[in-house]
């Protein structure tokens, strides 16, 4: 057998989907075999991808047992002559295989082989080459210099970025989502180290197949696009942990003396630094936002308040007693309305932003109106300071998101423009597709993948002059009449601002990433949630906290009409505290948007009577209830079970 392909995966099915239908095109001409670790997980991704690609190996491990140990699981199984360890958010050109292979077999001192890695905006990848970390070029890496200065020998050196990347070379840290070796030299210098949970075991296989007298290579010749899929984003603490302590063993293993303790000094060193950073980031994202919003909102009603005063009426003196009970009120309101309007959401967008302003101060002035008269004072105050309040908040984000602490509904993949780039057939399948998924997508039109069709905006080998008199922000690239090989051709030539999706056609979804510090995303038939909504999941918490605080207030009133009472005031209480929720699932299916534990189940039975029903029957009500959601349908079974509240 020529040809062993190992791919570890978890929780990313539907990447693994496209990666696996571009690897079965690439395999054709060579006698392979695919083996897929599946590490424990909870998207089903067995028993949805082992129906459609019965020629694959599945294993399916109870626990996640990390990267390095799947590897080697699969390791175990493989009988070509060479392995190749491939991620799952991964998509291969037909060609890549057979290329890699004869290059491996032109150089008899080959080790192993990496290749020209691309993210899903076509930009290069820099981790597709790199060095050994040393204390120097972890030092010029974590300050910066790398960036300032990426062809320089002496501060790029950890990305290798003065050898050119259209180049094949021989290097020395090759990336473990495509690593190809020849199956003698794993054997001569062992596998993956599994004291490497994620990150890093990619470094010490690199060093000991140098340190066995083996030449790593990366190969230019062909092209992958690396989605970047994965669950541990590069901005998160978990992966700051992971990777710098993956850094750490790896020192310790392979460096002696002095040169260790320099390197674990600089590790730590950054390990503070980045934590220090991520942790701030982290907090404004989930809650420095309303508390720089109401600093920024009391500071426009006070500036507002100072100019009103000192050139427009002159005549008035506001008590400051009625000024420190007016401002914060009015601030409270302004945060709530903007916390409905979508102002918190994960994706920044303008429009919620000035939807936000109009809604607070409709309500401000509405409730300036029943204030008691020694609590009022101008209305032009309370106008004025939303619109400066309105500028600051927008300068806020602006600064956020240029700093990524924030993400722009810009990168996100709703309310786009976007070209389907695909034959007539697949242009209709992907429209489809992205219906049923719920997007929004503004669809300017397909692209043909050959020349002089009436019914397209022009060819795919002319995609550049095309985005340079359209405004597009995306393209979907379907596989069926183009090749996996001739749509990455085609990927990068498009500029890197526009982000690309790849859907095959006969799959059930497109995936792509905007850049590599992101994780990917997924359109198909699961992303068609009503319930998964920010707004529908505000309104339903506040649906939830309205009616268990209106029960607990009126509690005397239940005591004659609710069966058990007392579990009734019970479930008040948690619902209140959000342990549950009133309305929920009856089933516990984990591909649906995540709901508390329910009182009663969407079926309008409580949740412990339900569960004699055929599962079944109560899995496609679950299913019909996170698709339709409507908050007005909570309210109706709430009303409908009243007296069973308490069960």
């Amino acid at each position: 057998m020529q040809l062993s392909i190992i791919i570890v995966n978890y929780n990313v099915k539907l990447f693994l989907e496209q990666c696996l239908c571009s690897v079965q095109k690439a395999v054709k001409e060579l006698t392979s075999e695919i083996i897929v670790i599946d590490n424990n997980s909870s998207d089903n991704s067995i028993a949805y991808l082992a129906p459609k690609f019965p020629s694959v190996n599945f294993i399916a491990n109870k626990e996640n047992n990390g990267f390095a140990k799947g590897c080697n699981q699969g390791l175990q199984l493989a009988n070509g002559k060479y392995i190749l360890f491939l991620n799952p958010d991964t998509i291969v050109p037909e060609d890549c295989f057979l290329k890699c292979i004869a290059f491996l077999e032109s150089k008899p001192d080959a080790g192993a082989l990496g290749i020209k890695m691309l993210d899903g905006t076509g930009k290069f990848l820099k981790e597709s080459k790199r060095s050994f970390p040393s204390p120097l070029t972890s030092l010029f890496k974590l300050f910066g210099l790398s960036k300032l200065f990426p062809r320089s020998k002496t501060f790029s050196k950890y990305h290798l970025g003065y050898l050119n990347e259209n180049e094949n070379n021989e290097i020395d840290v090759l990336a473990g989502a495509f690593m190809m070796l020849k199956k003698e030299v794993i054997e001569k210098v062992g596998s993956f180290d599994e004291v490497f949970f994620m990150y890093g075991e990619d470094i010490d296989l690199s060093y000991r197949i140098q340190k066995a007298g083996y030449k790593n290579y990366y190969f230019a010749e062909s092209s992958i696009i690396h989605f970047k899929g994965e669950s541990t984003l590069k901005g998160s603490m978990n992966y700051i942990r992971m990777f710098y302590n993956a850094m750490s063993i790896f020192v310790r293993k392979h460096y002696g003396g002095s040169k260790a303790s320099i390197f674990n000094f600089f590790i730590h060193l950054a390990i503070w630094f980045r934590a220090g950073l991520t942790a701030i980031a982290n907090f404004i994202r989930r809650y420095g936002l309303p508390l720089l919003d109401a600093g920024l909102i009391l500071l426009s009603f006070w500036v507002i308040k100072n100019i009103w005063n000192e050139y427009f009426r002159t005549d008035i003196q506001y008590e400051n007693r009625s000024l420190w009970i007016a401002f914060p009120a009015y601030t409270v309101f302004y945060l709530i309305a903007a916390y409905y309007a979508g102002l918190y959401d994960r994706w920044y967008k303008r429009a919620e932003l000035f939807r936000s302003m109009i809604v607070a101060s409709i309500v401000l002035l509405a409730a300036y109106a029943m204030l008691p008269e020694q609590y009022r004072f101008s209305r032009a105050i309370i106008l004025f300071g939303a619109l400066l309040a309105f500028g600051l908040i927008s300068l806020l984000r602006w600064v956020l998101i240029r700093m990524n602490v924030l993400s722009s509904s810009k990168n996100r993949g709703e309310h786009i423009e976007t070209l389907i780039v695909g034959s007539s057939e697949e242009y209709k399948e992907t429209t489809e597709l992205l219906n049923d998924a719920g997007y929004q997508e503004r669809v300017l039109g397909r692209v043909s993948t050959s020349e002089n069709e009436s019914d397209a905006i022009g060819s795919y080998k002319k995609i550049n002059e095309i985005v340079a008199t359209i405004p597009v922000k995306e393209i979907i690239y379907c596989r069926g009449v183009l090749s996996f090989r001739e749509i990455i051709e085609s990927l990068q030539t498009i500029p890197h601002s526009i982000s690309a999706k790849v859907h095959t056609a006969g799959t059930t979804s497109i995936v792509g990433s905007n850049s590599k510090n992101t994780s990917g995303e997924v359109v198909s038939k699961e992303n068609g949630y009503k319930l998964a909504d920010p707004y529908n999941r505000r309104i339903k918490r506040l649906i939830d906290v309205c009616i268990s605080f209106f029960s607990l207030i009126t509690f005397p009133v239940h005591l004659f009409f609710v069966k058990k009472p007392v579990s009734f005031f019970k479930n008040c209480f948690l619902v209140l505290i959000n342990k549950k929720t009133w309305v929920g699932y009856a089933t516990n299916e984990k591909h649906l948007p995540f709901l508390k534990s329910p009182v009663i189940a969407c079926n309008g039975i409580p949740v412990k009577a339900s569960k004699q029903l055929p599962i079944e029957s109560l899995q496609l009500v679950d299913y019909w209830y996170a698709r339709d959601y409507e908050p007005l349908q909570d309210i109706k079974l709430i009303v409908k079970t009243y007296k069973r509240l308490g069960e």
